[in-house]
Order: structure tokens, then C-alpha cells, then sequence
């Protein structure tokens, strides 16, 4: 990485803009940036650490001070860097959080840390990032360092020169990854890890079903697991499964052939007792059969008097069959015909009563039936009077109920007319008195506004007065803190003054011409008395006056202010007391809401009084309506009432000769006479029908019965069935017959003969004897079933195995592979005897390196005394080895730790060793070049020849393209480097200037 320029805005000391041109300084390989102390040569150094990473080394990032203090109010803090990277060109503006002045009033507002990061492609700035933490990102990607790496290789600040040397191993070795681009050995690392993990994990899953098979293997085939197999590690064994499972499998077969033969063996045995005991079964079976035909023939000759009978009783059944129809119509024309007859008689008997007349004939039935509907014809005429009349008394009465809704409607409409006059006087009088307060409203407002104006104005010169109170004790404060400052200033310059041989022999160097005396020789220079001020110090007290004068002045000027402010308001409020004022303002605001109250109603007196004119004009004529209404009332009723009476007359005159109540009740009567009357006449008629249908019926029935072999109806009756016994009585009879026939088929059968002369076989002994051999072949197919189903799940598994193995055996040997290698990397193998990680040997290995080259230029600056020793021993509270530093005094032949050098010595160290680390990455292909390198103080820790040797040391670098800046105020390095950027400070801040 190479600087070429640098733009400082308002940043530290410097108040304007100042620029560093690093192309031109660097022209010589070797330049000086120099200044008087305080002057700001580090601020530079911090402005390149600002841009590049928004922050600045050690302690100063803590302050939050980044702004210069000298610029003027509104001056934007900015630092502008391009720098190059592999050929690459970028610039970096990056402005830090500061307060502004507000655009409007007074006080500041924060503005917010920027950044905007381009890169010069083609001639253009191709902006790549303008959030702060993508612009970081980049530039940590760009250079491989963090700020705190960028400080201890590229970039040494005051103080911190040695934070490489003194480092420890672990904060050496993230440098050290990040400068040499070596994550990708702890990627290996970490893909051999993984890939370990993964490969045990793929391992254990197929040992798990390696482990499965075996074990079901084992179960299937009845035998234990071989000595010294354990199913929880069976890779020791893995070669040895497949043959195992191969000898199982041919033992079930053995097993499986022995069992068959067993079976065709005792199949035999089986196959000769069945064929006896089926054929004894069927010689018992014909034996049983003939038994029970000849048992049967006996029984069915005993009961052959009863079959006889129910043949003739069936036979007598059956032609009383045919007679039955012709009787059961006889019967039900007998029974229609007494029916007839009672309905006649019933219905005979209502009609005379209803007639009033015993004797009457049935031929005077039909006349009287035709007198009865004419008379109830007549009736019905009458029926609409009895309507009318009903409606009639129906109207009467709601008139009757209407009047009475009218006479209290005109009772209320006279008694609201007698009290609207005085109701109408009071809202004329609520509206006049509305009016006139809302006449003075506006007044009353305005006095009310300038009283509440008048009691503001009290109000806030009380809180003045409070205020100006506080502020002349500040003041009074502030006066007393200002002369004790002052004092503690005027101590700090006589004591300075006393002190200041001392002060001046601190700046004494070696070699260099004393400021009072002229010598270079300083033997006895004054020292400094514990806690004597400098000119810093100086500067902080005289600071502190200033700042104190400033508020006592702002404080005074606050006092006036608020005297003015006092006056003003007092007179704003007449002056009168504040309470005098409340009291005022209390009373005319009552006033106000009294009056604002009475004007509000205004609008709401006028609708009263305009709604009680109205109601007044409306209740006159809805009077006048409402006895129109009841005089015409007056006059219908009247109407109806004659009408009425006539009505009733005329019904009373028809209802009286019957003694009914109602037309309709005398109507009913007279239908149900004529329709009694008629009923009775037609019934008469069918019993005499009805009798002499029943006549002819029992003639028919008493023909048919003696054509069938009966003397009468009632014989054919007597020897009928019914239906489920005449079917009962065929089966029987039938079954007989069958039963007959089949036992003497029986009997004459030449097999059951024969069979009845044979002597009775053994069956029970028969079928205990072939129930042993069923048995016997039941369990030797069993056996069969059971080798056989043994045999194919042996085989399924021995395959199932041999494929799990197979699947097993290539992931084993890449597992012992990785976990050769990772721990072989990871430094846990016994094959590595460093007992180092991959990552830890190759940066010990880049560290010899830089030790190496570092010892080079260590042989010239202290004259072979001193090298640096790379050992990969681990310190004390370390977590890795492998990048620990001793130097070694080769005068003594001891090591001993970098924190035992001397202040020179550790410079001159370190000094070799960034050299060193910048020449390995220069040659180092991946890594970051640093072609730019700072030196920040410490040349003064060194005498003259380790001087001449250093700088003959910085000035070879000129040869490799590098650039070395070196920041320091000796007076001797002004001399011997040429380039020089000088930095000044002054009350207006500090500035930059280049000289060659």
C-alpha cells in the first residue's frame, strides 16, 4: 500500500485546509516529517488512520475531539487520502461526528459521521461505498490489517513502536494470518475437522445399521455373536461379517432339508391310517342307516289307523271349501239386513219427535221435509237485518267512544288556551334581556383581554425577578471563580519561571548546542523538582481564565438582560401587585362568562317565543275543528239509534212463535227437521230391500251345500278348516306317505343288507390312531415352514448386510484417512512431532522469515551484537506457541524477552523487525505490500553512532521502491534527511509546509 496524497480540513490542529503531497516526498525514498512539540506531526499520522479507518491510535479515539478547536464555527471537519493497492487507485473523504451551529437561533446541532470511498477507474471516480461500515470493510479487505495491525507494521505511532515485538503470540498470529493472507490454511483445517465430523457421523449411521443386521441376523439364525464381537464396534470386525452371515445362512439350509425329509416320511403314515378310518366311517354310517329304516317301518305300521282318520277328515275339508263363499254371503246379506231395519227404526222415532207428531205415517215424511225447508228459507231471509243491526250497535258504540276522545281533546286544547297568554309574555321578556347582554358582550371581552394581558405581564416579571435572583449568585459565582483562576495562573508562570533552567535541559540532546551557554557538553543538566509545571500546564491555566472571564462576562450580561426584561413587563402591567391583578382579571371574567352565558341564549328566547306565537295560532284552530267534529258526531248517532229500534222489532215479531233466540239458531232447526224426515224416509225403504236380499242368499247357500255330500250349511260349516290347519293336515298326511316309501327303499337296498351282516367296526381306535400321525405331520411341516422362512430371511439379511458393509467399508477408509490428516493439521497426531496447527506452521514458518531478515539488518546496527530468535515455546497464559520472540545477545550467548531492552535498544529492535516483516511481504506473492512506512518518535533514545547506523539503515530502503517517513523534532535528523515536512503551530492552529 502507497500514500499519494492527503487533505486535512478543520481536523486536530489544523483550523483550514492544509495538504500533504506523499508523491513528492517520496520522490527521495526518505523523508522527515518535523515540528516543534505540540505542533501536530502525529496529528498527521492520525488523519492517514482516520481515513483509512474512521479512527485514530491509543487514547485519542477516547477523547471524541477530532474537530480542530481553531476552526471557525461552521468549518466541516474533512480528511481526504488516496492511496494505491496492487496497481489500484482509491480516495477516501471521511468526515467525523461534530457539532454544528443551528442554521436558525442559536445553540448547534450534531451532524453525523460520513464517509465516501471511490476507486479511479478509467480516468473517473467510480464511487463503491458510502455507509461507514461497508467503507471499513473495504478498506480492511484492501490493505489485510486492522487499525491496531495497520499501527504495529505500516503505521508506528508515538509510544506503541514496540507492539509488535512485545506482542503475544496469539495477537502476533492474527496479524501475522491477515498480513500473509493465510486463512486458508485453518479453512483446511477447519474442511478437514468438518469433513471428520461428517465422515464419524456418516460412519456411526451405517454402523447403526450394520449393528442392526448383525443383530437380527443373529436372532434369526439362533446362534450368539462370535467371541470378542461387540455390536456396539463392529469395524474391527467389518472383513470378517459377510462369511460369518454366508455360514448362518448354509446351516439354516442343512436344517431346512432334514425337515423335509421328516415330513415325506411321516406323510406316508398319515395318508395309510386316514384310509382306514374312512372306511370303517362308511361301514358304520350304512349300519346306522339300515337301524334306523327298519325302526321306521315298524313305527309308521303302528300309526297307520290315525293316518286313515286325518285322510278322511282332509278330504271332508276340502269340499266344505267350496261351500263356505256361498254361506258367508248368506250371512253378511242377514246381518245388512238387521242392520237396516235398526237404522229405519232410529231414525223413524227422531222424526215424530221432531214433528210432534207419534202417529205420523211414513209416507207423511217426505211432505213434511218440504214444509220444513221452506219455513227455514223464509228464516234466512231475515238474516241481514240481524247484520244490520249488529253493525248498527257496533257504530253506535264507537261514536259513543270517539265523542268522548273529543270531549277531552277540547277539555285540554281550553286549558292549555288559558295558560298560553302568560307563557308568551315571559319569553318576550327572556328574549329582551338575551338581546341586551349580547349588545355588551363585545365590550366585556376586551376588558377581560387586557386584564388577563395585564396579570401575564405580573406574572412573568415575578418569575424574572426569581430568575435575575439566581442569576446575579451565578455571576457573583462566577467573578470569585475567575480571580481564583487567574491566581492559580499567575502561581503556575512563577513557578515555571523558578523552574525554567530545568524545563530548558530536558530539551538538551546529545550533541546538540545548549540555548543559554552555546556548549555541547552537558554534564550536570538541572532537573525538573517533582511536580513542576511546564508550558503546557502554562497553557491549560491561562485557558481556564480565558473561559472563566468569558462566562463571568456571559453572566453579567444575563443579569442586565433580565433587569430589562423586568422593567418592560412591570410596565405592560401598570403596575400593580399581582394579586390586585388576579383579582381584576377574576371579576371581569366572571362578568364575561355571565354575560357570554345570557348572549348564548339569545337564539333559543327567539325559537320560544316565535314556537308559542305558532302554538297559539294552531290551538285556535284545532278548538274550532273539534267542535265541528262533535256536533256532527251528535247528529248520526241519532240516525242510527232509530234505525236500530226498528230492527229489533221486526226480529223479536219472527223469533217469538219458535221460542229461538237468533234467526240463524231457527233456520238450523228447520234444516235438521227437514233432513231427519228425509233420512227417514229413504231408510225405511232399504231395510225392506235389505230383508229380501237376505231371503234369497240362504236359499243359494242351502243348494250348494248338498251338491258337496252335505245335508245343510251348517254341516258343510262344521267340517270346514282353516287355512294353516288344512295345510298342517296335508303335510301330515303327506309325510306319511313319504316316510312309508323311503323306509322300505331302505330295507330292500342290497348295500345296507350287507352291511347289517357285518360285524361293527373299531372307529374310536381308528381315529385316535390317525389323529397321532395328522399331528405328527402338522409339527414336521411346521419344522418346514419354520427352516424354510429361517433360510429366506438369513438370505435377506446376509444381503442386506453385505450391502450395508459395502456401503460401510468406503466411508471407513475415508474416515480413517481424515481423521489421520486433521489430526496430523490440527497438530494432535504423534506423526507430528512439532505438535503444531497447519495454520500455526506455515505463520512460524513466514516468522522465521521476518526474524531472519530482521537479523540482517540487526548485524549492522549493533555491530552482531543482537538477533532475534523465533522459538515455539508458548508464554506464560498464551493459547498457542510457534510465534513467540527472544533476542539474543550473542556477547553474553544468553536470550533473554524483548521487555528487557533498554528504550534505544527496543527501538533500534523493532525498528528491524518492521523492516523485516515489511521486506518478507514485499517478496511474499499473497501478501499486502507496504511500500509505505512510518516512524514515529524514539530517535532520540539512541546515540550517535546507533544514529548513523539507523539512518544508513533507512536510507538502503530507497533501493526496493519503499518509502520511509520518519516523524521526529532532533535537530540532527533535520541535517541528515533532506525531504522534510514541517509542521507549525500557531494561535490560529498549526500548518504544513514541504522543503527539500
Amino acid at each position: 500500500m502507497r500514500l499519494h496524497e492527503l487533505q486535512v480540513t478543520a481536523f486536530g490542529p489544523f483550523a483550514g485546509q492544509v495538504c500533504v503531497d506523499f508523491d513528492s516526498l517520496s520522490e527521495s525514498g526518505l523523508f522527515l516529517l518535523t515540528g516543534a512539540t505540540g505542533a501536530g506531526k502525529t496529528s498527521v499520522l492520525d488523519a492517514v488512520c482516520f481515513a483509512l479507518y474512521g479512527a485514530v491510535p491509543g487514547d485519542r479515539q477516547g477523547a471524541k475531539r477530532l474537530r480542530s478547536d481553531h476552526a471557525a464555527p461552521g468549518a466541516t471537519p474533512v480528511v481526504s487520502l488516496e492511496f494505491g493497492v496492487a496497481g489500484r487507485r482509491f480516495l477516501v473523504r471521511r468526515s467525523p461526528a461534530w457539532e454544528r451551529p443551528k442554521r436558525r437561533g442559536t445553540g448547534t446541532t450534531r451532524e453525523q459521521a460520513s464517509v465516501v470511498l471511490s476507486e479511479r477507474v478509467d480516468g473517473t471516480w467510480q464511487t463503491l461505498a458510502t455507509r461507514l461500515d461497508e467503507a471499513g470493510h473495504l478498506v480492511t479487505e484492501l490493505l489485510g490489517m486492522t487499525l491496531a495491525q495497520f499501527c504495529q507494521v505500516q503505521l508506528l505511532p508515538q509510544g506503541r513502536f514496540q507492539a509488535f515485538l512485545r506482542s503475544e503470540s496469539d495477537e502476533r498470529h492474527r496479524l501475522l494470518q491477515r498480513l500473509f493472507r493465510t486463512a486458508r490454511f485453518e479453512d483446511v483445517e477447519q474442511w478437514l475437522r468438518e469433513r471428520r465430523r461428517s465422515l464419524r457421523q456418516a460412519s456411526g449411521r451405517r454402523h447403526d445399521v450394520v449393528s442392526e443386521t448383525v443383530s437380527r441376523l443373529s436372532e434369526a439364525s439362533g446362534s450368539p455373536l462370535p467371541e470378542g464381537w461387540d455390536l456396539h464396534d463392529l469395524a474391527p470386525h467389518v472383513t470378517e461379517l459377510a462369511p460369518w452371515a454366508v455360514e448362518a445362512r448354509e446351516r439354516a439350509l442343512a436344517a431346512a432339508r432334514t425337515a423335509a425329509r421328516v415330513v415325506e416320511e411321516v406323510a406316508v403314515a398319515e395318508a395309510t391310517s386316514r384310509t382306514a378310518l374312512e372306511g370303517a366311517r362308511r361301514l358304520a354310517d350304512l349300519q346306522q342307516r339300515h337301524g334306523r329304516a327298519r325302526h321306521e317301518a315298524a313305527a309308521l305300521e303302528a300309526a297307520e289307523p290315525a293316518h286313515r282318520a286325518r285322510s278322511a277328515a282332509l278330504d271332508a275339508a276340502r269340499r266344505a271349501t267350496a261351500v263356505l263363499p256361498r254361506s258367508d254371503e248368506a250371512e253378511r246379506a242377514r246381518r245388512h239386513a238387521v242392520r237396516a231395519a235398526a237404522t229405519a227404526d232410529e231414525l223413524l222415532t227422531s222424526a215424530r219427535i221432531l214433528l210432534g207428531r207419534p202417529d205420523c205415517a211414513v209416507p207423511d215424511l217426505e211432505l213434511a221435509a218440504a214444509a220444513a225447508t221452506t219455513e227455514a228459507a223464509e228464516a234466512r231471509a231475515r238474516t241481514s237485518h240481524v247484520v244490520e243491526l249488529e253493525s248498527l250497535q257496533s257504530e253506535i258504540a264507537e261514536g259513543a267512544a270517539r265523542r268522548s276522545e273529543l270531549a277531552g281533546r277540547l277539555e285540554r286544547l281550553d286549558a292549555r288556551a288559558a295558560s298560553l297568554p302568560a307563557d308568551l309574555a315571559r319569553a318576550r321578556a327572556d328574549e329582551a334581556a338575551a338581546a341586551r347582554a349580547d349588545d355588551r358582550l363585545p365590550v366585556a371581552r376586551r376588558e377581560t383581554e387586557e386584564a388577563a394581558a395585564r396579570l401575564e405581564a405580573g406574572r412573568l416579571a415575578a418569575r424574572l425577578v426569581a430568575e435575575r435572583v439566581e442569576a446575579k449568585t451565578l455571576a457573583r459565582a462566577s467573578v470569585d471563580a475567575a480571580q481564583d483562576l487567574r491566581e492559580r495562573w499567575l502561581q503556575i508562570q512563577e513557578q515555571r519561571l523558578e523552574g525554567m533552567a530545568a524545563e530548558m535541559a530536558t530539551a538538551l540532546a546529545v550533541g546538540a548546542s545548549c540555548p543559554v551557554c552555546g556548549s555541547d557538553d552537558h554534564p550536570h543538566p538541572a532537573r525538573p523538582a517533582p511536580g513542576a509545571p511546564d508550558l503546557s500546564d502554562e497553557r491549560s491555566a491561562r485557558r481556564a481564565v480565558d473561559d472563566a472571564e468569558a462566562e463571568r462576562h456571559a453572566r453579567t450580561i444575563a443579569v442586565s438582560d433580565l433587569t430589562t426584561r423586568i422593567t418592560l413587563a412591570r410596565e405592560r402591567a401598570g403596575g400593580r401587585p399581582t394579586p390586585v391583578l388576579e383579582r381584576d382579571h377574576q371579576v371581569l371574567a366572571e362578568a364575561l362568562g355571565r354575560l357570554e352565558a345570557a348572549a348564548g341564549a339569545l337564539d333559543e328566547t327567539r325559537d320560544r317565543r316565535q314556537g308559542l306565537e305558532e302554538e297559539l295560532e294552531e290551538l285556535t284552530a284545532r278548538r274550532a275543528d273539534v267542535t265541528a267534529q262533535l256536533a256532527r258526531l251528535d247528529a248520526t248517532a241519532a240516525g242510527r239509534e232509530e234505525r236500530a229500534a226498528a230492527l229489533r222489532e221486526e226480529l223479536a215479531a219472527l223469533l217469538a212463535p219458535s221460542g229461538h233466540t237468533s234467526v240463524a239458531d231457527l233456520a238450523a232447526h228447520l234444516d235438521r227437521v227437514a233432513a231427519v224426515c228425509r233420512e227417514a224416509a229413504r231408510a225405511t225403504t232399504s231395510r225392506d230391500e235389505a230383508g229380501a236380499a237376505a231371503t234369497t242368499a240362504a236359499a243359494r247357500a242351502d243348494a250348494v251345500a248338498a251338491e258337496h255330500g252335505f245335508p245343510d250349511v251348517a254341516a258343510a260349516r262344521a267340517a270346514a278348516l282353516p287355512a294353516l290347519l288344512l295345510e298342517r293336515l296335508e303335510q301330515e298326511v303327506r309325510a306319511h306317505e313319504v316316510a312309508l316309501a323311503t323306509a322300505t327303499r331302505a330295507l330292500e337296498d342290497p348295500d345296507l343288507r350287507a352291511a347289517s351282516a357285518a360285524a361293527a367296526p373299531d372307529v374310536e381306535a381308528l381315529v385316535a390312531r390317525h389323529r397321532g400321525d395328522a399331528e405328527a405331520l402338522t409339527g414336521a411341516r411346521t419344522a418346514v415352514t419354520v427352516a424354510e422362512a429361517a433360510v429366506t430371511r438369513l438370505t435377506s439379511l446376509s444381503s442386506a448386510l453385505e450391502d450395508a458393509v459395502a456401503a460401510w467399508s468406503p466411508v471407513l477408509s475415508d474416515l480413517a484417512l481424515a481423521e489421520r490428516l486433521a489430526s496430523l493439521t490440527d497438530g494432535t497426531s504423534p506423526d507430528n512431532r512439532l505438535r503444531m496447527r497447519l495454520s500455526a506452521y506455515v505463520l512460524a514458518y513466514r516468522l522465521s522469515q521476518v526474524v531472519a531478515a530482521a537479523n540482517d539488518r540487526l548485524a549492522r546496527l549493533f555491530d552482531h551484537r543482537y538477533s532475534l530468535e523465533h522459538t515455539g515455546d508458548r508464554g506464560v497464559g498464551e493459547s498457542r506457541g510457534g510465534l513467540s520472540l527472544r533476542v539474543r545477545d550473542d556477547w553474553t550467548g544468553e536470550s533473554r524477552d524483548p521487555a528487557t531492552l533498554s528504550g534505544g535498544e527496543t527501538f533500534v529492535v523493532s525498528l528491524a523487525l518492521a523492516l523485516g516483516l515489511a521486506d518478507v511481504i514485499a517478496h511474499e506473492a499473497g501478501g499486502s505490500e507496504l511500500d509505505t512506512l512510518f516512524v514515529d518518535e524514539g530517535f532520540g533514545t539512541l546515540d550517535a553512532e546507533t544514529l548513523d547506523q539507523v539512518m544508513d539503515t533507512l536510507d538502503s530502503l530507497r533501493d526496493g521502491g519503499r518509502v520511509v517517513g520518519v516523524v521526529s523534532h532532533v535537530a540532527e535528523m533535520r541535517d541528515r534527511i533532506p525531504t522534510q515536512l514541517h509542521v507549525r503551530k500557531q494561535r490560529a492552529g498549526s500548518t504544513l509546509s514541504q522543503a527539500r
